[in-house]
């Protein structure tokens, strides 16, 4: 973004998205704090009886699957988001070449590298927060239910972005599909603040009555 009149504005965008995704963090890890039905106290059945679950397994097999369970909590959700949130505050803080050039196909600085590298961190951490707060057994279904339609949408864009960037180099269509994945995110953002003010609302009502 260097020698952009839009350089400012970016960067703007920039601090205010990874200011949003640290709010996020901050409601998931009150909802994290409830305490959990008895149902559910016992993470191992909870894990193996939801939907997700199964799925996981066929697509990573048993093994990978028990590391993705230690993942796929309410607090792996919000480490993966303030993760995001610090891998964007990095990209907007380190200034690309104009076109933020990457290899293979184009001659690159170590700015751009680095801008490059937290960009593709930021987004893929983004997802993988999706992923996990889909397969956390503690969440409650209005928060599983965007995160996985954000989560099944998401990764098949974000693995066309990766290999359109591999063979094809930056271009429109590189551009068409990042903003894709990057309305995807803020869609799933959107409805995940809005499930959870739904419940702080619905958890207030109740201790009012009581």
């Amino acid at each position: 973004m260097a020698e952009s009149g839009y350089a400012w504005t970016y960067r703007i965008g920039v601090f205010s998205l990874a200011t949003a995704l640290l709010l996020l963090a901050v409601a998931l890890r009150d909802e994290a704090r409830r305490p959990e039905p008895a149902a559910v106290t016992d993470p191992d059945p909870a894990w193996v009886a939801h939907p997700g679950a199964a799925v996981v397994r066929r697509l990573v097999g048993r093994r990978a699957a028990t590391v993705v369970r230690q993942v796929a909590t309410l607090p792996g959700a919000v480490a993966l988001l303030v993760a995001a949130a610090l891998c964007t505050l990095l990209s907007g803080a380190v200034t690309c070449s104009a076109g933020c050039p990457l290899p293979p196909f184009e001659p690159a600085t170590v700015a751009d590298l680095v801008h490059g590298a937290a960009s593709v961190a930021a987004t893929a951490t983004v997802v993988f927060a999706m992923v996990a707060l889909a397969l956390a057994p503690q969440a409650d279904r209005r928060l599983r239910r965007p995160a996985t339609v954000a989560a099944v949408v998401a990764l098949p864009l974000a693995g066309a972005v990766g290999l359109a960037m591999l063979f094809v180099g930056r271009g429109s269509l590189v551009g068409v599909l990042e903003r894709l994945l990057l309305a995807v995110a803020v869609v799933w953002g959107v409805a995940t603040a809005l499930a959870l003010a739904a419940r702080t609302r619905a958890a207030g009502g109740r201790t009012d009555r009581s």
